[in-house]
């Protein structure tokens, strides 16, 4: 009778050290790996803390802010290897499912509105009309909105759908500024083919907040001419005449430049909103575009510096062109553009 074979010994599982970055490394490099410095780190994860803390008692689980720094790891440099290769320790599989859990915990509706908010009152709405007053004169301004493309992998469903102008996969981002580089709304559904005008028509900000008189009269956004002229929505003339016409176009230009460079910024902190995004559904790309806005708006308030790129190269917005023309004045609604003509008549007959 053969003799049974030996029983095979079970391998220890060996984990990789981890390196407890909290301590060991000091605010400067922790705002260029993470984009927050140890008491925002921090901040971040006590908002979150009871969703991220797992229950079991095993060995080598992640801690909520092991969590958070594996997540702004990757939001930094939308690279998940990097995530494992830093010494944070987890493996490849446990970053992505790591980086899914945290995302869904800060992208709630109830952390969002926390830090992205939309003037309304009198006294927030004011301080928003000073703010913008002081850059070029523009008188009654609380947001500066336009549209920002996100690149994303072509989706397995209604791939035809996120392919933009410019031919390739996004999503169509609306976001609104403050005169302090600020976010105060953004939309992230739409894919990218969809206009900037469809999603304003479409969003919150139209039909409820200015649709419904939640605003303060006299209170304005101001748009590229891809947007159509309202009371509340002030675009530039595209032909102006001289005089008050383009006064109003000069002091909307600058005024208005806060968007672009708010969306510059956006992107020069978080570097997976540069790239391609290569996470699937596009509804996960979306959670991280609200997660970086709602994080760039907590560096804001703690004031905290966007780190220097890491290459020489300067990183800048990849705009799309300008959005198709829009129909003649004749066959658009009057409303809008006669408010337009009283107001530069009214607040830019003289050049001061």
């Amino acid at each position: 009778m053969a003799a049974p074979a030996p029983l095979r010994q079970r391998r220890p599982r060996r984990f990789r050290e981890r390196k407890d970055v909290l301590h060991d490394l000091d605010d400067g490099e922790l705002i260029k790996r993470y984009r927050l410095d140890r008491a925002g780190i921090i901040f971040v994860t006590d908002l979150v803390r009871g969703p991220l803390t797992n229950p079991t008692g095993r060995n080598q689980v992640l801690t909520p802010e092991m969590k958070i720094i594996v997540l702004l790891r990757y939001l930094a440099t939308g690279k998940m290897q990097l995530c494992s290769m830093d010494d944070l320790g987890p493996s490849q599989q446990t970053v992505s499912q790591v980086i899914t859990e945290t995302l869904m915990a800060l992208s709630s509706n109830a952390i969002l509105t926390q830090f992205i908010t939309f003037p309304i009152t009198p006294h927030e709405t004011q301080r928003k009309i000073v703010d913008f007053q002081q850059i070029a004169g523009f008188p009654g301004v609380i947001g500066a909105i336009d549209g920002t493309h996100v690149r994303i992998s072509a989706p397995s469903e209604f791939e035809g759908e996120y392919v933009n102008r410019k031919g390739y996969h996004s999503i169509n981002v609306q976001v609104i500024f403050d005169a302090k580089y600020k976010i105060t709304d953004i939309v992230a559904k739409w894919p990218g083919s969809v206009h900037d005008a469809r999603i304003l028509n479409e969003s919150s900000l139209n039909r409820v907040v200015f649709g419904r008189g939640m605003v303060p009269d006299g209170c304005h956004l101001l748009g590229d001419s891809g947007y159509p002229s309202k009371k509340w929505l002030l675009t530039p003339y595209l032909r102006p005449q001289p005089g008050p016409q383009s006064n109003y176009n000069r002091a909307h230009k600058i005024t208005r430049s806060v968007v672009e460079r708010g969306i510059g910024q956006l992107k020069r902190r978080f570097h997976v909103l540069h790239g391609e995004i290569r996470v699937q559904p596009p509804s996960k790309v979306c959670q991280i575009i609200k997660v970086c806005a709602m994080l760039h708006n907590i560096c804001k308030d703690r004031n905290i510096y966007i780190p220097a790129a890491e290459d020489d190269e300067e990183e800048v917005d990849d705009p799309l062109p300008l959005q198709p023309p829009q129909p003649p004045a004749a066959q658009r609604p009057r409303e809008g553009l006669l408010y337009r003509d009283e107001f530069a008549d009214l607040h830019f007959r003289n050049d001061n």
